[in-house]
């Protein structure tokens, strides 16, 4: 839906609650709110209070994520190309596309993520790898082709790279595991942070 549709859609009783109700699905995912302010016709200000309201505390503020690096490392590489494969299959399949499929995506990598946190090398803490910001960072970098995915030449799963890249005889990080990556989990709140991120 273009901007200027769901601008006048918003201007109806039922379009803004519409709007409300994807608001408030979206800061229960973890959106912030410069992702709300795009995806929705509400304004900042109504967008704080109701972000106050659920949460009871202000919107975090902070830069976005904006480089590719953090997505091709070990363990978030894994996350980011289950999501992006669920993502890929909705726009493909369930004839949903936008804000729409991006937070069904993520509603999706969530309860496969639990299932992972299962597995002893993937344990870590009750915060999921991917945040819904950078899911949605994620979707545009690979819109405007700064990565995309290739299959890998072992199990044949499509995965997150840098396009620049040479990938032939690609393995991706589930068949060739860096032998560092059990380290990540150590430091995973300082790496958080290596691209100017805090969440």
């Amino acid at each position: 839906m273009t901007s200027t549709a769901t601008a006048a859609k918003s201007k109806t009783v039922v379009g803004e609650a519409e709007q409300l109700q994807l608001a408030i699905r979206l800061i229960n995912l973890g959106a912030r709110l410069q992702l709300l302010e795009s995806q929705t016709s509400l304004s900042r200000e109504r967008l704080t209070k109701l972000y106050k309201e659920l949460k009871g505390m202000s919107p975090p503020k902070g830069m976005l994520p904006f480089s590719t690096d953090w997505f091709l490392t070990w363990l978030p590489n894994i996350h980011s190309s289950l999501f992006l494969n669920i993502y890929n299959f909705l726009i493909t399949n369930a004839g949903i596309d936008g804000i729409e499929a991006l937070a069904k995506a993520y509603e999706l990598y969530l309860e496969q993520a639990r299932e992972l946190e299962n597995a002893p090398e993937f344990q870590s803490s009750e915060e999921p790898v991917l945040s819904l910001i950078r899911a949605w960072t994620l979707v545009r970098f690979v819109e405007n082709k700064l990565l995309k995915m290739e299959n890998c030449s072992r199990c044949s799963g499509h995965f997150i790279v840098n396009p620049y890249d040479l990938h032939n005889n690609f393995l991706c990080n589930l068949c060739h595991v860096p032998s560092r990556a059990g380290k990540y989990q150590k430091n995973k709140k300082t790496k958080l942070a290596d691209d100017g991120f805090d969440a």
